[in-house]
Formats: structure tokens, C-alpha cells, sequence
């Protein structure tokens, strides 16, 4: 019995240390992640009471002494009516009340969403401006930072960088499809409706990696189209930020030289961007950091040097029909200078 409990234990713990990376609604780093929280539980809380109750009057009718037909009443006498009127209508109807009213003052404590400027349906309350646009796209995220002047503002992909402590005002819309955007330590999920802008505020309480996922079935990559929010301390945050806004580093050694060239002269650079360089593609991920995120192809891989290559050449055995396609004109050599400048690009 001992082993038992000790093996029971083990599993548990082992349990609870891989879910510490993974999504989870319970997991909260964040006011609004923890507001709703709170509101699920009490929900949940109610819900098993209300089980509870239902199994207990379930069990003492099937344990009461049924009796025979000459011991009841007539059944045109009736009977039993308030008992309906209070379990059947009147609890129900308090409980939900309840919630209801809740819920809507959860709601006032967000950013009023589906709204933007000359659409706002309460000409008292104002819309404030987007610290970051985020653009949904099959299967990956288009992350525009929107503060300073134009001069300032950039674009990056898929990993989202966030001050802890700090309230960042985000506008989500879509390029294609319905996709929503949920990421459940900080916030609940938002959708992104083509033609629709709408509007989310999150906050982190802490600085951490917080995962997410795109929660509204969008195509065949529905399931790898990831999100990661790396909340920073507000000093480290302002770092990154005047790092992203510079243009991309320019190689120095041969082998990373002859990766720009390549990268230059193939069709990479019809689809990408770099910024500092002749590479002006529109319609695939900007790379003028990447080598300092973390993951690639929506945070599905790490970022290092096999999976680069492995994406490069054959992007459609990791990714089934995502519109990277694969590239096969590169040799070893070339490849491997290909991927050497692409993460120099910090």
C-alpha cells in the first residue's frame, strides 16, 4: 500500500510539472485571467452543489416506501405543486440572475470590444489607441507594435512582447478567416472577424512566457497556430522594444554572407521581409529578428538550426499546408549559410 500511494504521488507530481507550460484557464497571471477565474469556479461550485442535491433527493425517492395505490391519494387531488414552482423555477432563476448580473460586471471591468473609432455605440465612452494591431492569418500571427511615430513602429510574428505590470491595449483583426485569439493566463478569448476589428487589454502580473492558442477552428493548421506572450520587466521590455525597431544586423562573416545572398537571390525574399535589406516581400512572416524568437512556424518548432533548415527545404512535411512551400534549389553548403544568417538576425 505504501508503494501504491508512493507511485500515486510520483505520477502526480510528474503530472502537475508538464502542465506547468501548457495552457490552462486555472493557472492565472493575469487581473482579467483572474476574474474569470474566479467567476468559473464559483460557477463550477454551484454546478456540483446543485448535483449533489439532485443525486441525494434521487436517492431518498428511490429509498422511500412506495406503499400501494389504495394508500395514495387520488391523483386529481394534486399536491407537490410548490416544491416545483421552487425547485423547478424560482432557484434557477435567482442562481442565474445571479451570474448574469456577475458576468456583466466583469464585463464592465474590459475594454469595450467590436469598437473603434466611429463605432463606438457610447458616444461617452472613448476607444483607447492600440498599442499593438494583431493580424490573424492561416496559420500564423502578424504582430504590428504601434507606438511612437511611424518612423518607430514595426512588425514582427508570432511571439508578442508585453511590459509585465503594465495594461497593453491590443486591436485584433483578420486577414482571412475567423480566428480567436486566447490566451488563457491572461485573458478570455476574443475573435478576430474579417471586417471587424475588435479589441482586447491584457495584463500580466508577472514577467513570464504565457502560451496560447488560436481557439476558433480556422483550416487544416488550425490546431498549430500557436501564440506566445512573453511578459518582461518594463526595462528589460523597452530593450527589446529599440532592438526591434533597429533594421537587421548585417553579416560579417563569410558563411552568414553568402547566406544574405542567397537569401537575396532566391525566392525567400519574394515573400519575407528584412528590414535594411532589398527583401520586400508582404505575405509571409517578417525576419528582420528572427533569430531572436524563440520558436518558428507559429511557435510550433524551436528556433535553432535543424528546424530551420528542416522548415526551409521541407516546410510541408512539419506543417501540412501551410503556405510556406518547400525549397529545394539550396545545397548543403548554401543551406547551411542560409540558416547561419537568418540566426545572426537578432
Amino acid at each position: 500500500m505504501r508503494r501504491l500511494c508512493k507511485l500515486v504521488l510520483s505520477l502526480q507530481t510528474l503530472f502537475l510539472a508538464g502542465c506547468a507550460s501548457l495552457q490552462s484557464t486555472t493557472n492565472t497571471h493575469g487581473p482579467a485571467a483572474r476574474s474569470i477565474h474566479h467567476l468559473s469556479l464559483a460557477m463550477s461550485i454551484v454546478f456540483l452543489i446543485t448535483v449533489f442535491v439532485m443525486w441525494a433527493l434521487l436517492a431518498i425517492a428511490l429509498k422511500k416506501r412506495r406503499g400501494s395505490l389504495q394508500e395514495h391519494m387520488p391523483i386529481d387531488i394534486g399536491g407537490g405543486q410548490a416544491w416545483v414552482v421552487i425547485g423547478g423555477l424560482i432557484v434557477p432563476l435567482l442562481v442565474l440572475s445571479v451570474f448574469f448580473f456577475v458576468g456583466l460586471e466583469l464585463l464592465s471591468d474590459f475594454p469595450i470590444h467590436g469598437m473603434h473609432e466611429g463605432m463606438n455605440m457610447n458616444p461617452g465612452a472613448s476607444v483607447p489607441k492600440p498599442d499593438i494591431l494583431i493580424v490573424g492569418h492561416q496559420w500564423w500571427w502578424e504582430v504590428h507594435y504601434l507606438t511612437g511615430d511611424s518612423d518607430q513602429q514595426f512588425t514582427t510574428a508570432n511571439e508578442i512582447h508585453i511590459p509585465a505590470h503594465r495594461a497593453v491595449n491590443i486591436e485584433l483583426e483578420s486577414a482571412d478567416v475567423m480566428h480567436s485569439f486566447w490566451v488563457p493566463s491572461l485573458h478570455g478569448k476574443v475573435d478576430l472577424v474579417p471586417g471587424h476589428p475588435n479589441f482586447i487589454r491584457i495584463e500580466a502580473s508577472e514577467p513570464g512566457d504565457f502560451i496560447g492558442q488560436c481557439a476558433e477552428y480556422c483550416g487544416v493548421q488550425h490546431a498549430n497556430m500557436h501564440i506566445l506572450v512573453v511578459a518582461q520587466e518594463p526595462a528589460a521590455f523597452d530593450e527589446w522594444l529599440a532592438n526591434q525597431r533597429k533594421p537587421g544586423v548585417q553579416p560579417t562573416s563569410p558563411q552568414a554572407l553568402m547566406g544574405q545572398q542567397a537569401f537575396l537571390a532566391g525566392p525567400c525574399a519574394k515573400c519575407h521581409v528584412i528590414r535594411g535589406t532589398l527583401a520586400g516581400g508582404r505575405v509571409a512572416p517578417d525576419l528582420t529578428h528572427i533569430g531572436s524568437r524563440k520558436y518558428i512556424a507559429a511557435n510550433s518548432f524551436p528556433n535553432n538550426n535543424a528546424y530551420l533548415e528542416a522548415w526551409i527545404t521541407n516546410a510541408q512535411s512539419l506543417k501540412p499546408g501551410a503556405k510556406m512551400p518547400d525549397i529545394t534549389q539550396y545545397n548543403g553548403v548554401q543551406l547551411r549559410a542560409l540558416v547561419a544568417y537568418l540566426r545572426q538576425l537578432q
